[in-house]
């Protein structure tokens, strides 16, 4: 079943998990970068090339078992929705698995099943995702389903509405029914506009999600499925002569396409509703608070790579700031702080918290308010950044253990304008982050003039913090 997932960062899809996916034609985006003598091996080794028809691919072998993973990325996904057509990016994703010329309506995953393989796809704020795993030998069967869908999609008429059904259950299943998704939801229209396209959900607004017709549909595949708006990503036990070969004779007969490159609007002046508070049926209280924030691609993009270095000093667990002074006091069950700075466009930096049961959530929020103010007061230590950094890094070799993992960020980066070098030597340069940077971004964005909202969700009947 196709699904619907907030984008991977590389920062996440490296380090070790402790907290609860311009087009391709925009230049690599500049960043700090450490010197070759200390930036070390690269992460994957991939190998990058271009077919005439403009898509780009990259390479990773992998040996240790006799299996490949093909990732095609469109660079284009929720955050390039029509507007008043919010998940246009998820629904076309769900029927690009409709037919093509070569294979009829279904049979795309029954083929891949057949050879013991798997498939999927994903829609996220910055990509569309299509990817399948098989026996390194089945490579050219999952490239000519691939390349066949990115030539021509049927899309059929008959099959638009029976798969509306499918989404709208989809949206009841991972949102509607759950009432700290609800409120997820409703935070993010509230920062940032329910039209901006950061604000809108990429399963799509409800009544959006009707109005989307085989039109809309089949304008969003011409608009951004050009070879050239595309990345191509196979790893495993293939070597690189043997994947050029099959990628030239399958992908590289897809024709070149005109396509529109994506343009995304900054911030709003100001918050659409800069406090959010809600009562839902939940029996623990939860709080957010967020800031508008630079990432690779916009804004002071050397602010990026520090900003993700701070939510780790800030909110990564045991250790980490607002864990002593929430958890570690007894004022909070949990806490912790994000950011995702491979990001097509403005990102967020956020910070959590589930105030402990008796708490009233008011000191919960003014607990994390003064431990804020301290960081812009006296900015992190050395020491803490140091922990930071190494601790970040020091999941980076468990990623060659997974298949998918390379395709997907290789992928995502090259997909919002990165280079290759972003995700080759992630680890060199967040450990080229320096305790001066961290707290220069910090002031910068916590403390800056940066559109900034807040939320509570709280139990039926909870008072609502002043």
């Amino acid at each position: 079943m196709p699904d619907i997932t907030r984008r991977a960062t590389l920062a996440a899809a490296i380090a070790p998990v402790v907290l609860a996916p311009p087009g391709l034609t925009s230049p690599a985006i500049a960043q700090p970068a450490p010197t070759t003598a200390n930036r070390g091996r690269p992460l994957f080794g991939a190998s990058l090339w271009s077919l005439p028809n403009g898509l780009r691919v990259a390479h990773v072998e992998q040996r240790r078992a006799p299996v490949v993973a093909q990732y095609l990325f469109v660079a284009a996904g929720g955050g390039e929705d029509p507007s008043g057509l919010s998940g246009t990016a998820h629904f076309l994703e769900h029927m690009m698995f409709k037919g093509s010329p070569r294979v009829e309506s279904g049979a795309f995953s029954r083929k891949i099943a057949r050879e013991g393989g798997s498939d999927n796809a994903f829609t996220s704020r910055d990509v569309t995702a299509y990817y399948a795993q098989v026996e390194a030998t089945r490579l050219p069967l999952i490239a000519m389903l691939e390349s066949d869908r990115l030539t021509a999609p049927v899309i059929p008429e008959s099959e638009v509405d029976p798969e509306r059904l499918v989404v709208i259950e989809e949206r009841r299943q991972r949102t509607d029914v759950s009432p700290r998704a609800r409120f997820q939801e409703e935070f993010a229209a509230a920062m940032w506009g329910p039209q901006h396209w950061a604000g809108r959900p990429i399963i799509g607004w409800p009544d959006e999600i009707r109005r989307i017709d085989r039109d809309a549909l089949a304008a969003f595949f011409a608009t951004h499925y050009a070879p050239a708006n595309c990345v191509l990503v196979v790893a495993g036990a293939v070597p690189e002569a043997e994947f050029r070969r099959i990628a030239e004779q399958e992908f590289g007969a897809v024709p070149a396409r005109p396509f529109t490159p994506r343009h995304r609007a900054g911030p709003p002046a100001a918050a659409h509703t800069p406090r959010l508070v809600r009562h839902d049926r939940v029996e623990e209280a939860s709080f957010v608070m967020a800031w508008a924030a630079p990432s690779l691609t916009w804004g002071d993009t050397a602010q990026a790579l520090p900003l993700e270095v701070l939510a780790h000093v800030l909110g990564s667990g045991p250790g980490s700031r607002l864990h002593r002074a929430l958890v570690q006091e007894g004022l909070a069950l949990s806490v912790g702080a994000s950011m995702d700075a491979d990001a097509m466009g403005v990102s967020d930096f956020s910070i959590y918290a589930a105030p402990r049961r008796g708490v009233a959530p008011a000191r919960v929020e003014a607990a994390l308010r003064a431990a804020i103010a301290s960081l812009l007061a006296d900015g992190v230590t050395e020491a803490e950044v140091a922990r930071s950094t190494r601790q970040m890094t020091a999941g980076a070799l468990l990623t060659l253990d997974g298949l998918g993992a390379a395709p997907r960020m290789i992928g995502q980066a090259l997909s919002i304008g990165l280079s290759l070098d972003t995700v080759e030597y992630w680890p060199a340069h967040i450990a080229a982050v320096t305790a001066t940077q961290v707290s220069a971004a910090a002031r910068a964005v916590l403390g800056g003039t940066q559109v900034q909202a807040t939320g509570w969700l709280l139990p039926e009947g909870a008072e609502v913090p002043a």
